[in-house]
């Protein structure tokens, strides 16, 4: 694989520190890249984790199942962020969670044992990229914070002016279902704001 393929990570990661070619070369030589489909799942809820994805191009969701056995989206993660599901992968435990492509998406992978390898080999990428993850969980919790205890209309608005990015290229399922609310719902609110 080119090195090129790989600038969308080495770009991002270099905004936090820089990071050499020698550096560089060795993660390439470790590291895959995936192109996935819209609904592919790249992890099924009760299997481990065992590969953690920074997000080229598109958009990857967390789903869980509710008590209806219902498909619900947690959280969206679009451009220049990692996902897996930390606990599984950190405490080799089955995921509660899901990960599936919400578009068409292109990854770069790294599975498990090479992270571990990769952090040994250079040292300070491990807090490098528990850091970015722990900022990105903060960020998640916080945008989901900021629809709690709002109505529906108000929870779309918001939703539409914080992530408009995603708001356009993820199907209205996914949408309404992030937002807690039926598609049928979520079509009204669309038509009665426009």
């Amino acid at each position: 694989m080119q090195y090129n393929t790989f600038t969308p990570l080495f770009d991002f990661l270099q905004l936090f520190r820089n990071i050499d070619r020698a550096d560089q070369e060795t993660i390439c030589k470790n590291i895959q890249f995936r192109k996935v489909i819209e609904g592919e799942v790249l992890l099924q809820e009760g299997k481990l984790a065992k590969e953690l994805f920074f997000v080229c191009k598109g958009i990857l969701k967390i789903v869980t199942i509710n008590e209806k056995g219902n498909s619900v989206t947690q959280f969206f993660l679009k451009e220049h962020r990692f996902c897996t599901i930390l606990n599984s992968l950190n405490n080799n435990v089955p995921a509660n969670e899901s990960i599936v492509a919400a578009c068409d998406a292109e990854l770069i992978v790294f599975s498990k044992d090479i992270l571990l390898q990769l952090y040994v080999t250079i040292p300070y990428l491990k807090d490098l990229i528990g850091g970015i993850i722990q900022q990105g969980l903060l960020d998640k919790i916080q945008i989901r914070n900021s629809y709690m205890g709002e109505g529906a209309t108000i929870r779309y608005q918001k939703f539409i002016s914080q992530q408009p990015d995603i708001a356009l290229r993820v199907p209205l399922s996914d949408v309404a279902s992030y937002l807690g609310m039926t598609q049928q719902s979520l079509s009204r609110i669309r038509k009665n704001i426009r």
